[in-house]
């Protein structure tokens, strides 16, 4: 259950996966949607082409233990968002 401020919707403080368009996957807390883009708190971000460890692996580990951040706070274009869902939904 997210956080009570009925101002910032339905996901807010609720922990999210983001899959862009450009094929980067970030998991961190959703905090607000606005004509900027959507504003993420404590991000971890999973580049295309990273060869530390497959985006199933940054998943899995951020489904068990939560998100390592990279970023305290990250805004989002909505034009780059490919996709955008709870991470309790695939965990």
């Amino acid at each position: 259950m997210g956080t009570f401020h009925n101002d910032r919707g339905e996901l807010h403080g609720i922990t999210v996966i983001v899959e862009t368009k450009g094929g980067d996957c970030l998991i961190g807390r959703f905090d607000l949607e606005d004509d900027r883009g959507l504003l993420l708190r404590d991000v971890d971000v999973h580049r295309s082409g990273d060869t530390d460890r497959t985006r199933a692996e940054f998943v899995d580990r951020a489904s068990r233990f939560g998100p390592w951040p990279k970023h305290r706070a990250l805004m989002l274009p909505r034009a780059e968002v490919a996709t955008l869902r709870r991470l309790g939904e695939i965990a």
